[in-house]
């Protein structure tokens, strides 16, 4: 059974200026039935605060170079947010791993259009029927409705170029 499916908890906040976590109010404890919306603002400096997720950990004030590592898995999305079951999944521990965790990504982003560029398109009923029963999973990941319509390779291709780039994007900022 999840671990927050029964209770609700204060989500995890920290803020990188000051170093600081908070655990933000619920506003249903504030005010019944009502959502919060509003970002958290950090009480020390006023700047806004990363929602980090039920399982973050902050390390000790004084260790700046782990700060420092959180500030850059957050300006990345790796937060620490996951519905209890089994945790967050991987969280790369150094920049180093970081980088090395991305690096595998954008590879294996590279064979999945490998795949796109080697796929002969189908073009009668028969072969787009053989097709969608052989390559489903690579074909479901670019269109949901492939077994209705043809996905052709130009899309595959797209879909996973855009991919790399945010991959890209992502490793840029950590560097």
């Amino acid at each position: 059974m999840c671990r927050y499916a029964m209770t609700s908890y204060k989500p995890h906040y920290a803020c990188f200026n000051c170093r600081k976590t908070f655990k933000r109010r619920l506003m249903v404890d504030i005010k019944k039935g009502e959502a919060s919306v509003f970002e958290a603002k950090c009480p020390q400096c006023g700047e806004f605060m990363a929602n980090m997720g039920l399982d973050f950990e902050s390390p000790k004030k004084d260790d700046l170079k782990k700060w420092e590592h959180l500030k850059s898995l957050f300006s990345v999305g790796l937060t620490f947010h996951s519905c209890g079951c089994s945790g967050p999944g991987y969280i790369p521990n150094s920049k180093e791993k970081l980088i090395e965790y991305f690096e595998g990504i954008k590879k294996t982003y590279f064979k999945n259009m490998d795949f796109w560029r080697t796929r002969i398109e189908p073009s009668t009923k028969q072969e787009k029927e053989r097709d969608s029963n052989k390559n489903w999973h690579e074909l479901n990941r670019i269109s949901s409705n492939f077994r209705k319509e043809t996905v052709t390779n130009q899309e595959g291709l797209d879909y996973w170029h855009v991919k790399i780039k945010q991959v890209e994007e992502k490793l840029n900022l950590i560097k």
